[in-house]
This record gives structure tokens, sequence and C-alpha cells, in this order.
């Protein structure tokens, strides 16, 4: 049986992956942290652009560095500041449990990367009415808008959401650069049948308040001590700075 790591080999996973990849690359290089984690894909570096200090790459059915269940994380609350799910949700058999995972090993104002196939597309009609049920034609396709009622339920903000890889599913690379013009007029004649869909969303918890360190605040303190004069105090006792 092909796994979906195995698929993405194929002329039609490659096709996918540079789309997604490119996405990826614009988005992360603007997300910072020390720690990041991505789920799924494990043989495709998308963090390779992210200037987050350390990063992780955890699977569940093929090789990886991390081994474990998406919806029962090894890692502490509030551990991550980015987690990616690239078609992490549609081969688990409890996506909204992926989901609340992610939540909580996120810290607050942490992102969450998603990429998904879109079952309202040339994608979706693929794996319906096809017989091949290899690497993602085996998956559950999740729409664009469950995804985004779910992470709104489980306390995310939606960033960004946007539909890529318009072009035929084909298997034959010749296929593919063949119509690639659709790629391109994709996006103005029917966006909402984009193959695959991104979101980007950021962890939201209500009465947090960042504080800032305390050497910070201390010095705040001394600058406002230091220009707020007293009564017993005239002018000439002010800082010189306060004169001009």
């Amino acid at each position: 049986m092909e796994t979906f790591d195995e698929w993405l080999d194929t002329p039609l996973g490659h096709y996918v992956v540079a789309r997604e990849q490119a996405i990826y690359d614009r988005v992360l290089p603007d997300l910072f942290g020390f720690y990041a984690l991505q789920m799924g894909v494990a043989a495709v570096p998308l963090l390779q652009t992210s200037r987050v200090t350390h990063k992780f790459t955890l699977a569940w059915d093929t090789a990886a560095p991390l081994l474990a269940e998406p919806d029962q994380l090894p890692f502490a609350e509030n551990q991550f500041d980015v987690v990616v799910l690239p078609h992490t949700l549609e081969f688990q058999a409890l996506p909204h449990e992926v989901l609340r995972e992610a939540f909580r090993v996120l810290r607050p104002e942490g992102r969450l990367l998603i990429s998904g196939f879109n079952p309202y597309s040339l994608f979706g009609v693929k794996r319906y009415f096809g017989r091949d049920r290899r690497g993602p034609w085996g998956g559950e396709f999740i729409s664009l808008s469950r995804a985004k009622d779910w992470l709104t339920l489980l306390g995310f903000d939606l960033v960004d959401a946007q539909l890529d890889c318009f072009n035929l599913p084909a298997q034959n690379e010749k296929t593919l650069q063949r119509l690639a013009g659709l790629e391109r007029a994709g996006d103005s004649w029917w966006p909402f049948a984009g193959g695959v869909y991104f979101l980007h969303a950021v962890k939201r918890v209500a009465g947090v308040r960042l504080i800032k360190p305390a050497w910070v605040r201390a010095g705040r303190r001394k600058r406002a001590a230091a220009m707020a004069p007293t009564r017993a105090h005239t002018e000439i006792d002010m800082p010189q700075t306060e004169k001009k």
C-alpha cells in the first residue's frame, strides 16, 4: 500500500510539494521563537526557511526523528512557537483532537500553519469518483470552511487563508507542464476550486497579558522617577535634560 510520503515522490506529488513549499517559504521567515514542530510529511523539510531556533519533525507511520500519535502528543503545554500540519488532518481518525493537541502545545500567540486537500476541487472529484485509494486518495478530505470552524471553536484567530494547486491532478509530468496555464488562470476563474488550501492561525488565550522582562520595567520606573519633580524642588534642582 503506497503511503502518502511515497506518493509525494510521484510527479503529481512533486507538483503539490513545490506549490506548498513556496507558501511555507513565504510565511515562515516572519515567524520567530525557540521551538517549531512539523507533524507529518517527514520526508519534506517544510521548516527549512524558518528562523525558529529549534525545529522538530514528528510522524506516526513513517520514519522521522520523533514518533507519536498527533492526537496524543508527548509534549508539555505552551511548548512551541510554531506548529505545522501538512496534510495531517486527512489521515487521522480524530482530526479535531489533533487540532486540540496543537492548541495545547502552542504557547499563547503561537502560530499554526495547515495545508490540506480541498474536497471541492478537481482533486476532490478524483478522490470521490476514483477507485485508487493509495496515497492521498485514501484520506478524508476536510473542507476549508469546516477547518475554519474547528479553529475558531478551539480559540484560534485566523490570520490568512488561501487556495492553490489549480492544475489537473494528473500523474504524468508532461501533462502537468502542458496545463500549467490553469495554475495562472485558476485564481481568477475558479478561486474556490484550488486543489490545496492553506490556513494560518494564531492561538489566543483570554486574560493573558504579555509581561516584559524585569530590567525593562525597572528602567521605565527609574526614568519616570527622574522626570517627576517634587514640590520641594525648584526648577534648578531638576535634571539638566528637563531644562531643555
